[in-house]
């Protein structure tokens, strides 16, 4: 095969394309564990790694242009007694990234905003960009035509309960505008979590659309919590059936393959994977927290308990990058707080098992 060549940003187009950690790995000779991304700590679930294997059967056939029996199983998840009644407002994408660029492709021209947050998850700000919006400062204190926040927000971990939430939409939006609240990451909080979700605010969705206009739409990205993030696998809740409708117009035919469908139809009803998830991650996050702590008393942990990363402020712009270039030299690299974020005294690592966590903390027995 071609050698590629060489870019100071790796695999990344600076100039088109927004920067994403989970690149380093595929180049490293002695990868070990990747903590640039917030992936699951217990990888891909075996019984749906099982059922995408088996789908490659019948890859010489079209997946199925309704995106069943994945869509239903997806929406007996998230309202497990309500499912038919929401379902038809839910659907599933090429990732998140597919479904945020249509939406905000569809949504009014004008202003956009992002969450109150230092920063966040950078996808939202780039599909704006590319589509000629006015953008407005987090701390704006004018109301907007689009509205994106992330909700825990990747990286910095601030998380907004639904209350909280409600109001900052009704603070925020303007009539006839749309607001994309991202719970890619909320499924972590809790066996509960469907009761701290948006998703579970239908009567709010319904109102402030009737009242005001405003259609607000809950994206998912099932990469993270299931860890196949090499399959691209996006959802969205739409405020109504319509426009879940508008969505469909304009993807493209056949945008979630049928391997990722196979996946998300089997994973969905692996109940002792997400126990054991809810479990294990905040006790794992509380013990590298607690290393960080000892070891780098300087530094800051931010985020809330419940999450599969840390994001960690050095005080240092150059310990922040040793922090980074150790961990890349050693095998496990860590995600950069520089590149998109601007944020060059922090860094992200993920949650992970506590002999991983020891190879990371060797690397870094030199700062």
């Amino acid at each position: 095969m071609p050698t590629p060549a060489p870019s100071s940003n790796g695999p990344w187009d600076a100039k088109l394309q927004q920067f994403h950690g989970g690149q380093d790995w595929a180049h490293l000779d002695n990868f070990i564990e990747d903590f640039s991304v917030t992936t699951n700590a217990f990888g891909m679930p075996e019984s749906a790694k099982q059922a995408s294997v088996s789908s490659i059967e019948h890859s010489h056939h079209y997946p199925p242009a309704d995106q069943e029996p994945a869509k239903s199983s997806l929406a007996q998840f998230l309202w497990p007694t309500s499912w038919q009644q929401d379902g038809d407002r839910l659907i599933l994408g090429n990732g998140a990234s597919e479904l945020i660029d249509l939406v905000i492709r569809m949504a009014p021209r004008g202003t956009w905003k992002p969450g109150p947050f230092r920063t966040q998850y950078k996808e939202y700000e780039r599909s704006a960009r590319n589509n000629d919006y006015m953008m407005l400062d987090s701390e704006s204190p004018e109301k907007a035509n689009v509205v994106c926040l992330v909700n825990p927000c990747n990286p910095t971990g601030d998380y907004m309960e639904l209350p909280e939430l409600q109001q900052w939409i009704l603070d925020n939006a303007l009539p006839g505008g749309h607001v994309l609240i991202d719970e890619s990451m909320q499924p972590w909080h809790s066996s509960e979590f469907r009761n701290h979700s948006l998703t579970s605010a239908r009567d709010f969705v319904e109102r402030i659309y009737q009242d005001h206009g405003i259609s607000v739409f809950v994206m998912h990205s099932w990469t993270k919590l299931w860890c196949c993030t090499g399959l691209r696998l996006g959802s969205v809740v739409c405020p109504t059936a319509d426009h879940m409708r508008a969505i469909k117009k304009l993807q493209v035919p056949w945008s979630v393959n049928t391997v990722a469908l196979a996946f998300l139809d089997a994973v969905v009803a692996d109940k002792i994977y997400l126990n054991k998830t809810w479990q294990m991650t905040g006790a794992w996050r509380k013990q590298t927290v607690d290393r960080i702590k000892q070891r780098f008393p300087a530094w800051q942990c931010h985020g809330r308990e419940f999450l599969s990363w840390i994001w960690v402020d050095t005080k240092s712009e150059e310990v922040a990058q040793k922090a980074v270039d150790l961990a890349k030299a050693n095998g496990v690299p860590v995600r950069s707080g520089r590149p998109g974020y601007n944020l060059p005294t922090y860094i992200r690592l993920a949650v992970r098992e506590p002999a991983k966590v020891d190879h990371l903390f060797k690397a870094w027995e030199t700062i």
